[in-house]
């Protein structure tokens, strides 16, 4: 930390000096009572002993000692995403030392010894448990109130305290520290108060058509963390491959996959760094790799044309498999939200639904009386897919062109709008999800949207366009909603597709996304104009991540 000192003073203070040296030199036995050396303005001397002695000759005047250090007003620490509120103080900081050390407040040991533990590590600093704070040490502790995933950090007579109602807001703190030492060694005087402006904040990562190991995506776990992101979405069923192990269903499982054993460690990594596993099983549309094993559920036109992916949702074997694959991996991920899939099924892509598929049609007018369409047929399908999941509890969404207006049934009530694109037939605004009321996840393809090999004229986002003009306000194109319907946007996800699968390594991959990613970071933590300029972010960006 840079302080300024100032020095001797002039004119009145000058004289003030000369008057405290001639107050030292009349104690009788020599000792001083003036304030000792450094003592700064402001401190009152105590009181000279009372003396007999005749004064002796005033000595000559010397310059006044030099004042105490001082200190600027503090800044706001260096981190991503920036803080939302600091408020400013005077003093040198906190910087990691020989006697530093990490401790937790007794009664919340349980909850936050292993965010403890990992700063310390972090640090390169000792846990010392519940021991009493030292001068120097890092606090944590439950604790005041303030929203979901919010926190108190304090920086004050050398020491650091971070509190917060609950265990990730505590979390959330120990990453602000961390990333501050990173960028400038130190963490700045004063209070920071922080939280999030969405509460759902993530990446999702097309696993289905490329595979990626679980050490990779761990590695974006942790990334991830330290971005105060909170949900990876995993889309693991596609045309192209099944990417997790089957108990139910081995059958339709890629030969490069995950075991469970694997997905196991990576739910329990992202849950000890507050992160939410949403898992994808896409359907009716998506389905290919179930095909591929069970041709007997495929979708086939009156013309005898087999839509790749396609499964026929007038089949009830075709309910049958997906449900039971439903049931066999929500218990294997055990998190708040399930992501039920449901856009581009190829039957309602066509100009003449009933038309061309003459048996979907047959099977909608024999459930839903002679107004039933293709479209409610599909309504209903994602309906019992979404009874199957409930009795979980999970949150549960599905993406934008699985909605349908107009129909004689509608998608349930509690079913969360995942808005990627409007470029769907019969295209809906987001507004008219929004005005009915419902909540919007915020996937918007042309700001978040990676996809690999860039086909269709789709170019990979830029951190700076993500930096410099997307909100979660933003859900389709570049034209914001009203902002009245902001509380219904719970938050956005950028997305990475591999529909070129080998376009891109992993390592690319997660270099292609490092600063799309710590920008849509940024944006969901706070949708204002950030004050950085995107050049002063993105070294900012390096100097926190270490590198």
């Amino acid at each position: 930390m840079r302080y300024s000192i100032r020095g001797p003073r002039r004119g009145p203070a000058l004289l003030a000096a000369a008057v405290a040296l001639v107050t030292v030199a009349a104690c009788s036995d020599g000792s001083s009572s003036a304030p000792p050396a450094g003592t700064g303005a402001g401190t009152t001397a105590p009181t000279a002993a009372p003396t007999s002695a005749p004064p002796p000759p005033s000595p000559t005047p010397k310059p006044s000692p030099t004042p105490t250090k001082t200190y600027p007003l503090s800044a706001a620490p260096q981190v991503v995403p920036a803080v939302r509120a600091h408020q400013a103080a005077r003093g040198p900081g906190w910087k990691p030392g020989p006697d530093t050390g990490v401790v937790v407040a007794a009664k919340d040991e349980a909850v936050l010894g292993d965010e403890a533990k990992l700063i310390a590590g972090e640090l390169r600093v000792p846990y010392r448990g519940t021991a009493a704070a030292r001068p120097g040490d890092v606090t944590l502790a439950l604790g005041g109130g303030g929203a979901a995933e919010s926190y108190t950090l304090t920086v004050r007579d050398g020491g650091i305290r971070i509190t917060g109602p609950d265990q990730a807001g505590v979390f959330y703190g120990t990453r602000t520290l961390k990333q501050s030492v990173n960028a400038t060694g130190a963490m700045p005087e004063g209070t920071v108060t922080d939280a999030p402006a969405k509460p759902q904040r993530g990446l999702m990562v097309d696993i289905a058509r490329k595979y990626f190991t679980a050490d990779w995506i761990e590695d974006r776990l942790r990334e991830m963390a330290d971005l105060k992101l909170n949900q990876l979405g995993l889309h693991f069923s596609d045309d192209q491959g099944f990417r997790i192990a089957s108990d139910t269903h081995p059958e339709i499982v890629s030969e490069r996959h995950l075991s469970k054993a694997e997905v196991r460690r990576i739910v329990a990594l992202a849950q000890s760094l507050h992160i939410q596993v949403v898992p994808e099983i896409d359907s009716p549309g998506h389905l290919g790799a179930v095909i591929d094993a069970h041709p007997d559920l495929q979708l086939v036109s009156a013309t005898g044309r087999r839509p790749r992916g396609t499964v026929d949702i007038s089949n009830p074997a075709a309910a049958k498999i997906v449900d039971e694959l439903l049931r066999e991996y929500t218990g294997l991920f055990p998190g708040a939200y399930w992501h039920l899939g449901g856009d581009e099924y190829v039957a309602l892509m066509a100009k003449n639904p009933e038309a061309t598929y003459p048996e979907l049609a047959r099977a909608a007018t024999a459930k839903y009386g002679p107004s039933g369409r293709i479209q409610d047929l599909a309504t209903g399908w994602l309906n019992d897919r979404a009874a199957v999941v409930r009795p979980t509890g999970k949150a549960l969404r599905a993406w934008n062109d699985g909605f349908f207006a107009g129909g004689v049934t509608s998608a349930a009530p509690d079913l969360q709008v995942a808005y990627w694109t409007g470029a769907e037939i019969g295209a809906r605004t987001p507004t008219s999800y929004l005005s009915a009321g419902r909540k919007m996840i915020n996937y918007n393809d042309v700001f978040l949207y990676y996809i690999l090999g860039q086909p269709r004229g789709q170019t990979y986002p830029t951190g700076r366009r993500i930096y410099e003009q997307w909100t979660p306000l933003v859900l389709r194109g570049t034209t914001p909603v009203p902002a009245r319907y902001d509380p219904q946007i719970l938050g956005g996800s950028f997305a990475v597709w591999c529909d070129l699968a080998n376009a891109q390594t992993e390592a690319q991959v997660a270099a292609g996304i490092r600063m799309p990613l710590t920008a849509t970071a940024q944006k969901l933590w706070d949708a204002r104009k950030p004050a950085a300029s995107w050049a002063a972010f993105q070294s900012l960006a390096a100097k926190v991540r270490g590198s």
